[in-house]
């Protein structure tokens, strides 16, 4: 009878064992993606995720922060894929040695908001130099994000190329709110600025207060999205062959129709374009 207990205790022990490994086992199947806050904020990934977990079985993880941040964590190894949005940043990333291809995936375009009122008078322009410097001119509240983010690298490039110097006005008409989209949104919203934003978190942010698109249009608002697997000799704990098979999913035919079909109120908020081009 002792015996036949130790038996069925060994048992129920080897039982035990076995179910607690085996999830354990399944939740390997899982890549990190170091991203930016447009592609979570706007609704895109939660979207299309599920669609590459349902064919592939490998659940992704995300990331959402600020494309500087984002490529900072990739180069420290905290994941296995970058997608993000600041094409010269992510080429540097590939020449460092800390990312292998890079790969053009979707795009969409900046939009300059403000409010209704628009006291700069910049309203139906198509020139993003040109408004910004009426907006610096009527020393008209501007609200920056201040993070090093895709938007806020292009933000100043258009600032710099409009010969104004922004770190000048810092604290005066100049805001830097050093938070992402929406949040730097509500900043703009709470107190009359103008901003510049991605059109698709534009379109899925739900506070638009007084703040309307007042300028758009110019060629240098627009906006690539790339991805690039993180280097596995430089991170040997990066998942390599999953961090592909999504890469490979999200530029081809699959991953592609799903993100030209997600849209809000009617409006596609982002482009794909993986087959035109690739880096």
């Amino acid at each position: 009878m002792l015996r036949k207990t130790a038996f069925s205790l060994a048992f129920i022990a080897a039982a035990a064992l076995h179910w607690t490994i085996a999830p354990a086992s399944a939740e390997e199947r899982f890549i990190v993606v170091q991203s930016t806050t447009s592609t979570a904020n706007s609704g895109l990934l939660d979207a299309i995720l599920p669609k590459f977990k349902d064919k592939t079985g490998i659940d992704v993880r995300v990331v959402a922060v600020g494309t500087g941040q984002a490529i900072k964590n990739a180069t420290n190894g905290d994941g296995d894929v970058l997608f993000v949005h600041a094409k010269s940043a992510e080429e540097k990333f590939v020449a460092d040695g800390w990312g292998v291809k890079r790969r053009d995936v979707m795009y969409n375009d900046f939009v300059i908001v403000g409010p209704k009122g628009d006291p700069a008078g910049i309203k139906g322009m198509d020139e993003a130099t040109e408004a910004l410097k009426k907006i610096a001119e009527a020393g008209a509240p501007f609200a920056s994000r201040g993070d090093d983010s895709g938007t806020h690298k292009k933000e100043l490039s258009l600032w710099k190329a409009a010969d104004v110097d922004v770190a000048h006005a810092s604290g005066d008409w100049y805001r830097e709110t050093g938070s992402g989209m929406g949040a730097t949104l509500n900043t703009a919203a709470g107190m009359g600025a103008y901003a510049l934003t991605d059109r698709a978190t534009w379109i899925s942010f739900k506070n638009k207060s007084e703040l309307a698109i007042l300028a758009e249009g110019d060629d240098r608002l627009f906006n690539q999205y790339g991805v690039i697997l993180v280097n596995p000799e430089k991170h040997a704990a990066v998942k390599a062959d999953e961090g592909n098979a999504f890469i490979d999913w999200l530029t081809g035919p699959e991953g592609q129709q799903a993100i030209a079909d997600y849209k809000l109120e009617g409006q596609q908020l982002f482009f794909p374009n993986a087959d035109k081009a690739t880096n």
